[in-house]
């Protein structure tokens, strides 16, 4: 895609997450949606799943979930018959907080490389191993500043085709999206790599 392509796409379709779903795939490109089964995650993964149920999900699972998000994950799973993929850190909690204690804190020079193990590591292996050409994500321009300037479709260094069909919705739109299909929701959520709601971990930044 070109510039001019990119920023047609944007404008048609950029506040119609249905109609840029169904563009994305219709590129007929590898793909994958990732997901951290946060707060009205159900709706992007029913939203493509709908149009491609077999399409490779993505869960980067650090290990510091709170019990309501993994049984959320599971409840999704089941509802949507999502073909997850769990990617793991190297090391499990357990191993990691035994050699090197707690999580570490926001200021602490140890965090970015906390992040690294538990979040960008098992992403960028995610990567490797399943070459999407398009990448489907639940980003919303009210998380961060820096996702307040980003568009729904862009491109990557490397090529890769990001989107961000929810960019533009509100809270309030999530939430009547879950009721009208009747999708389960989650709001007892943590990112211990971010430790701030809107704080970027890094992995947006990178990719």
């Amino acid at each position: 895609m070109n510039p001019n392509d990119l920023a047609q796409v944007n404008a048609e379709l950029g506040h119609n997450a249905p109609g840029l779903v169904s563009w994305a795939l219709g590129l007929g490109q590898p793909t994958i949606v990732t997901t951290n089964f946060r707060p009205f995650e159900a709706v992007i993964l029913h939203l493509v799943t709908r149009v491609k149920p077999d399409v490779p999900v993505i869960w980067m699972d650090n290990g510091y979930n709170t019990d309501a998000t993994y049984r959320f994950a599971d409840e999704v799973t089941r509802q949507l018959k999502l073909n997850l993929q769990i990617y793991l850190p190297r090391r499990s909690r357990a191993h990691r907080e035994a050699v090197e204690g707690a999580t570490p804190a926001l200021d602490d020079p140890r965090h970015a490389a906390f992040t690294e193990e538990v979040k960008l590591e098992p992403f960028a292996r995610a990567l490797r191993e399943t070459a999407p050409k398009v990448w489907f994500t639940a980003l919303r321009a009210t998380d961060t500043a820096v996702r307040a300037q980003m568009d729904p479709v862009s491109i990557n260094p490397d090529g890769l085709i990001k989107v961000a069909p929810l960019l533009h919705w509100s809270s309030k739109e999530l939430y009547q999206y879950c009721e009208a299909h009747g999708l389960p929701n989650n709001f007892d959520y943590v990112d211990p790599t971010k430790g701030e709601d809107n704080r970027e971990c890094g992995l947006h930044l990178a990719h």
